[in-house]
């Protein structure tokens, strides 16, 4: 008897063989080494049901059987054979023709078992396979652990960035709102309006992460002009709209998908529909949809709410406002998918205030904010 360590000793092994004398035969010489978890049939027939429920670490398998063959379960078992598990395949064989090794071999066999057994032959190419079944168990094991803890590692910096890109949005909007959850609303409007239109769940998952960073480019807008509570100069109106560019500068260089997609949002999301928008005069299909999205939400947002230099609209007039600027300033889909899916019903509006009086121009100015 050689000296086996337990962990082999406790692997499954299963052994088919239609010779009685050879299983009661190689059940002495493994139950003399220590191998105590051992299953035999002569019955092919059992053998995909043997596998399925005891799960071999090691198969010892006679070729030269009656129907079903060696070669039959050989190609049976090529899931386990070959799949993820990798199960280790002995053959037990009197024909060591190079033809039957190499068709044996080619289905997925490891090694080979001449008949008759030499006992110790046995016992070291049993060993072997074994070993290379745990030790593969093992990495596979590893892998997993290691796969685990790149997830965490990976979702725990997703989080951080989240929540940078939270207290960065809530800094920008901070200056100019006074409630202090408009980029909250925004980015959740997106998120609805993008659902209504079919997008897939990880697209609204991203626009309502990026989209709270629309206006992020404000911080670099100076409180005169970006608090003034009367109609901006044609010059602060252009000092205004750089604020897209630099929440695109800001957002830059990112390589993650998220900040990717907060920078064209960042700065596209002023274009318009028809073209006349800033700062490229994008149109139509040109302008990326998570920006054509967020402008219909900041658009709706910005109206129902309270502003420095104009109290909210009655939500009715929002609505027929963002109907009427479909086609130009709006892509036609969004607006549609937002009347059809009722998603302006669950809009707030700011309470009102005396002053100053709602702004109901016959343009709207809410896109040149």
């Amino acid at each position: 008897m050689t000296s086996i360590p337990g962990k082999l000793t406790n692997a499954r092994i299963l052994v088919v063989d239609d010779d009685e004398t050879n299983l009661r035969l190689l059940g002495r010489i493994l139950s003399g080494n220590g191998y105590n978890d051992v299953k035999s049939t002569s019955d092919g027939t059992a053998v995909f049901r043997l596998v399925t429920e005891f799960e071999p670490d090691l198969l010892l398998l006679d070729l030269h059987m009656p129907p079903p063959d060696g070669f039959a379960i050989l190609e049976a078992l090529g899931p386990w054979i070959d799949g993820p598990g990798k199960m280790p395949v002995l053959v037990l064989t009197g024909d060591d023709t190079s033809d039957t090794k190499r068709r044996a071999l080619s289905m997925g066999a490891r090694d080979f078992l001449a008949k008759p057994f030499d006992g110790i032959e046995a016992i070291l190419r049993i060993r072997n396979l074994i070993e290379t079944r745990l030790l593969y168990r093992a990495l596979e094991s590893h892998n997993v652990e290691l796969e685990t803890k790149v997830r965490e590692r990976t979702h725990a910096l997703e989080q951080a960035q989240i929540e940078i890109m939270e207290r960065l949005a809530r800094a920008a909007e901070f200056r100019d709102d006074e409630t202090g959850r408009h980029t909250q609303r925004v980015g959740s409007m997106a998120a609805g309006l993008a659902a209504a239109m079919g997008l897939g769940e990880k697209t609204v998952e991203l626009i309502r992460r990026a989209a709270p960073l629309h206006d992020v480019g404000k911080i670099g807008v100076p409180d005169g002009i970006l608090l003034k509570p009367s109609n901006l100069t044609p010059d602060e109106t252009q000092i205004m709209r750089t604020h897209t560019e630099i929440g695109s500068r800001i957002l830059s260089g990112g390589q993650s998908e998220l900040i990717i997609t907060a920078e064209r949002v960042a700065l596209s999301h002023h274009e318009r529909w028809d073209g006349s928008g800033y700062p490229h005069g994008l149109s139509g299909a040109d302008i990326p949809v998570e920006a054509r999205i967020v402008a219909v939400a900041d658009c709706i947002d910005a109206l129902t709410h309270n502003r420095p230099y104009r109290a909210a609209w009655p939500l009715k007039a929002v609505i027929e406002e963002v109907h009427r600027c479909s086609g130009s300033h709006f892509d036609p889909e969004i607006v549609n998918a937002m009347i059809e899916s009722r998603l302006h019903r669950r809009i707030t509006v700011s309470p009102p205030r005396p002053w100053p009086a709602p702004i109901l121009p016959e343009t709207s100015t809410a896109t040149d904010e």
